[in-house]
């Protein structure tokens, strides 16, 4: 008979649900969301654009003060909104990413040195959180190579292919949003928002989970579930979420 052993979270493991046998991984907020969070680590930060942010994570860390996080997200948000609040700040060392050209501080920081950053390819970056989320140290890829991305890292031909080694993330903390979620950590997401949380989800090893509506365990349809619990170790009910679009394109009116 095979067994597994899960990471107990020990913020929300004492906390029993009364009538259930399952460990309420409920917390009040996001200031105790983001508890053990500290300087220097790396984070991950679910979402594609603007949709699908941890906006109250972030504005949490902001507000916490943690700074020299090394950030990995699809991209570092807008000026104003998403992770350009912490870039503002100067709470980001180094953004690993594979899109970051609606951000004009933070193309000012990487241009003056302030900021360090990786570039990768965008199925690059999705792969080593899967790899994460799964065990699996590294793989090989054929993306990037022979471009700076392969610059000092491994080569091995497959099928007469040149591919690159690549290695999964380490993060310590992962932020997601989701539309619902449960007090056991059960996760749905919503449309567009199913982008890079569920992978990042399985891959931080202190998983919050920001939801817009918490329910009671048993209200979601199990057959709807994106994400186990068994992956989330924190999750909250947010606020004052922002429905921003990122790029607003309109056409002129006709006369």
């Amino acid at each position: 008979m095979g067994f597994f052993i899960t990471w107990v979270d020990p913020i929300t493991a004492p906390i029993m649900s009364e009538k259930h046998t399952y460990i309420s991984k409920a917390v009040a907020d996001a200031t105790e969301a983001i508890v053990g969070l500290e300087d220097g680590m790396n984070v991950m930060f679910g979402g594609f654009g603007l949709c699908g942010i941890p906006e109250n994570s972030i504005a949490a860390i902001k507000a916490a003060g943690v700074k020299d996080i090394t950030c990995i997200s699809n991209n570092a948000g807008v000026d104003n909104f998403g992770l350009g609040l912490l870039l503002q700040t100067k709470q980001i060392k180094k953004m690993i990413a594979s899109y970051v050209g609606e951000n004009d501080e933070f193309e000012r920081q990487m241009l003056s040195g302030e900021l360090e950053v990786d570039l990768i390819p965008q199925g690059t970056l999705a792969e080593r959180c899967r790899a994460a989320g799964a065990g699996i140290p590294a793989f090989y890829t054929p993306a990037g190579y022979g471009t700076e991305v392969a610059e000092g890292k491994e080569v091995r031909v497959f099928d007469g292919k040149p591919h690159i080694l690549e290695h999964a993330f380490d993060a310590p903390f992962a932020f997601v949003k989701a539309w619902k979620g449960d007090k056991a950590g059960n996760l749905i997401f919503k449309g567009t928002a199913r982008n890079f949380n569920p992978m990042m989800a399985m891959a931080g090893k202190i998983t919050v989970a920001e939801v817009e509506e918490l329910v009671e365990v048993g209200e979601l349809d199990p057959n709807s579930i994106h994400i186990p619990g068994i992956f989330v170790q924190r999750i909250f009910q947010g606020v004052d979420y922002e429905k921003r679009i990122e790029q607003r394109t309109i056409r002129a009116k006709s006369e």
